[in-house]
């Protein structure tokens, strides 16, 4: 009886970890950038320079913006779900500059890609 209850009661422990987990908000600081791009920036030297060196209006191409978006934060890349795309999407239209902008992300990341809750562009 008492390793039937030390069994679950271990196994709900490690459950409401698992939720636990899920349910944290990270925040990434990086330079947004579309999918189709993603790939010849990661191939860079110094990741966090070139994803800063891509323009914008290339990120907004049709191509490019249909592809999806995500950022380069810690020289890694997270992509973004389907909300984040049109974030991303509407945080690079209104920024005013054409390349190096960063941008602050807020989201919860799940198998790799990121629920995003907010963008903010980086004074």
């Amino acid at each position: 009886m008492l390793k039937k209850f030390t069994f679950s009661l271990t196994a709900i422990i490690a459950l409401s970890l698992v939720v636990m987990a899920q349910d944290k908000s990270v925040t990434l600081t990086g330079h947004i950038v579309d999918k189709a791009c993603s790939a010849k920036v990661l191939k860079k030297d110094n990741v966090q320079a070139a994803a800063a060196a891509e323009s914008k209006g290339c990120a907004l191409a049709d191509a490019c913006a249909k592809s999806g978006f995500g950022v380069f934060a810690d020289g890694k890349y997270t992509t973004f779900d389907d909300n984040g795309n049109a974030l991303a999407k509407a945080a690079l239209e209104k920024s005013k500059k054409d390349k190096g902008a960063t941008f602050k992300v807020t989201g919860k990341v799940a198998d790799g890609k990121m629920v995003v809750a907010s963008i903010a562009e980086v004074e």
